[in-house]
């Protein structure tokens, strides 16, 4: 695979342990939140407090996706255009439309 930077290749990200941690941390209390659903679920809790709780593991999702897509931006991204790759704008372009396209 070709690479258009040193840290970056097309299809790999190079993220700091520090941002790979925070991210891991975010997921596993997302993965918490989720299985908490779960419990309310089979205990038979009322609807709209696990509707509340959906709706809080949306915002985390929303978030963690928001801090990896600023830091490919920051990194992979900036270093593809150093490198005369302007494709890379249509990928971003698309990830863009993917991430706010309606439900």
């Amino acid at each position: 695979m070709k690479d258009f930077c040193e840290h970056c290749t097309i299809r790999e990200a190079h993220h700091s342990e520090e941002l790979k941690k925070d991210f891991t941390s975010r997921l596993n209390r997302i993965e918490g939140q989720i299985k908490g659903v779960k419990k309310m679920i089979n205990d038979n809790v009322y609807c709209d407090d696990i509707l509340i709780q959906i709706s809080a593991i949306q915002s985390a999702m929303s978030a963690v996706a928001f801090n990896i897509f600023e830091a490919h931006l920051k990194s992979c991204v900036v270093e593809q255009i150093k490198n005369d790759n302007l494709e890379v704008i249509d990928e971003v372009m698309k990830t863009i439309k993917r991430m706010t396209k309606s439900r």
